[in-house]
């Protein structure tokens, strides 16, 4: 079984590889359309239902990763909160506890 740092790291990567994996051929079809992006978003009850849950779960991990980050004295910080905004919580979340994981080293 893989230890937690290594764990964390994989998942990091999948949650940067997954998202964009669907992202960018979205992208490359459609370009930068954001009215279209949000006429995707919120397509559907469902679409915007998981996207709400993805809002507020990126809202709550930021408040975790300042909060706890500052208190353990976690390097880096910049990483989790800039990817959580540019990739999403799939790649904040582990970032960050492989970033926790490798300070407690």
């Amino acid at each position: 079984m893989l230890k937690p740092k290594a764990l964390y790291l994989a998942l990091a990567i999948l949650g940067f590889i997954l998202p964009y994996a669907q992202f960018i051929p979205w992208l490359m079809e459609h370009g930068v359309n954001i009215p279209l992006l949000f006429a995707e978003i919120l397509g559907s009850r469902l679409s915007a239902f998981a996207w709400l849950d993805v809002i507020i779960s990126a809202l709550a991990l930021l408040v975790f990763i300042g909060k706890d980050g500052r208190k353990a004295r976690v390097p880096y910080l910049w990483l989790p909160i800039l990817g959580t905004f540019l990739i999403g919580v799939s790649f904040g979340l582990p970032m960050f506890l492989y970033l926790r994981e490798m300070n407690d080293a």
